[in-house]
């Protein structure tokens, strides 16, 4: 129970709260940027909005509302979504979760431990601790990167 509970820790609940869907937060990015294109699999809802929030520093990684932008996505009836961003060269990392109950906020139960799902870039599954960021990281060199990762249910 204790290694599920930190679980709770990995993604900030006021990240997620009263977010409209299909929306753009956070400031712009510089115009020196590459293409990305982030798939996300494995969906549990194929109507409930996608959540992503993207990072590039492990100072801020995983903090209460200090990701640099975030995107929200309905799949439109698909199991999988593909988003293209532009993104500054550099490090990046990205957390997912999917809103299936459409309530505009990540559920945890009584322990605190998501009830929805939730993932990070290069697929990493934390056990005990929430992961960090070069365990999450991704390197934005030339265009065309393409980042995929499978909705953890």
């Amino acid at each position: 129970m204790f290694a599920l509970s930190l679980v709770s820790l990995m993604v900030p609940s006021s990240c997620l709260q009263n977010a409209p869907a299909a929306a753009q937060q956070g400031p712009a990015r510089p115009a020196s940027t590459q293409s990305v294109t982030v798939v996300v699999s494995d969906l549990v809802s194929t109507q409930s909005t996608v959540k992503l929030y993207f990072y590039n520093a492990a100072s801020s990684f995983l903090k209460r509302g200090q990701y640099v932008f975030s995107r929200f996505v309905k799949p439109g009836g698909k199991r999988e979504i593909s988003l293209p961003v532009d993104l500054p060269k550099g490090e990046w990392a990205v957390v997912i979760t999917q809103d299936t109950n459409n309530n505009d906020k990540l559920d945890k139960n009584f322990l605190g431990i998501p009830t929805e799902p939730y993932a990070f870039s290069n697929n990493v599954r934390p056990t005990v601790a929430p992961p960090k960021f070069h365990d999450c990281k991704f390197m934005v060199n030339d265009p065309g990167k393409v980042v995929s990762i499978v909705l953890k249910k």
